[in-house]
Order: structure tokens, then C-alpha cells, then sequence
């Protein structure tokens, strides 16, 4: 069955988020996984494509991984820019091509809403590190520091 990547809306706010309790369990958030908070925010940015953008992966009409991609503004960065904020495959469909297909689509994304880079973070650790090498992506000698503002 051919894979199938479409932009997700709404109506698929349940399956992105089956997915990404399954995501939970192979590389968890840093930040507690809130369902409430995060059912809230992923209805915003499918709602509000200034935010960001959504897609869904199927097989047979059954999804098997998801995308989404932030964007922000950095002057370093020449404007504004692309974020895969969350890259996922179901286990049973890893090593068939369909991250890379996935990249793909946010490589289109990025240039379709006019973003000057595609940035990613990935765990250490993480096997797809060398997917994204491959795919020319870059590590930074620049470590990752966050601070929570507010709650």
C-alpha cells in the first residue's frame, strides 16, 4: 500500500496525538507530556498556520507517523525559520523510507512558508542522527540551553 503524507487538520487532532503518546515512549519530551496542554497546543498551530504545520503519514488509511514543523524568526538565521519540532515513525514501519519522506515534506514546508533554515534537535543517542547527517544537516558546537518562563 503507498505511503500517503498530507497536511493534517483538525479532524486528525486524535491520530497526531495517538502518535505522539507512542513517540512518548521511544524518545520522551524533556517536559512532562501534559495530554490536556498539548491537545490544546497542537489544536492551535492546526488551526493557525503562522505557528506552524502538521502532517499526517498512512498506510491503508491507518497513520503511521506524523510531522510537525514551528517556525520562528532569528537574525542569525536570515529571517525566518523552520523547526522539525516532532519527527515520529511507528515502530513497525522504521527502515522503509518514510522519515526520510517525512523530511522531505518539511524541506517543502520550509520553503513554502518562506523560511531561510530548517533546524532540528535530536537526542543523543538517537539512531536517526545519522539519517539527518545524511540528509545534510549539521551538528553545532553549540549546546541546547532552555529556561522555562512563566508556570
Amino acid at each position: 500500500m503507498p505511503l500517503k503524507i498530507q497536511l493534517a487538520t483538525i479532524d486528525q487532532l486524535d491520530a497526531i496525538l495517538a502518535q505522539m503518546r507512542q513517540m512518548q515512549g521511544d524518545d520522551p519530551w524533556s517536559e512532562p507530556f501534559d495530554e490536556p496542554v498539548v491537545r490544546g497546543n497542537v489544536a492551535e498551530l492546526l488551526e493557525n498556520p503562522v505557528y506552524g504545520v502538521a502532517y499526517l503519514a498512512e498506510e491503508a488509511c491507518e497513520p503511521v507517523g506524523y510531522l510537525i514543523v514551528c517556525f520562528d524568526y532569528s537574525f542569525e538565521y536570515r529571517g525566518k525559520g523552520a523547526w522539525v519540532d516532532e519527527l515520529f515513525v511507528a515502530r513497525p514501519h522504521r527502515g522503509k523510507g518514510i522519515g526520510s519522506q517525512l523530511l522531505d515534506a518539511a524541506e517543502k514546508a520550509a520553503a513554502e512558508y518562506n523560511a531561510k533554515y530548517l533546524h532540528l534537535e535530536v537526542s543523543h543517542g538517537n539512531r536517526a542522527v545519522e539519517l539527518y547527517r545524511r540528509r545534510g544537516f549539521v551538528d553545532h558546537a553549540r549546546y541546547l540551553m532552555t529556561k522555562c518562563i512563566g508556570e
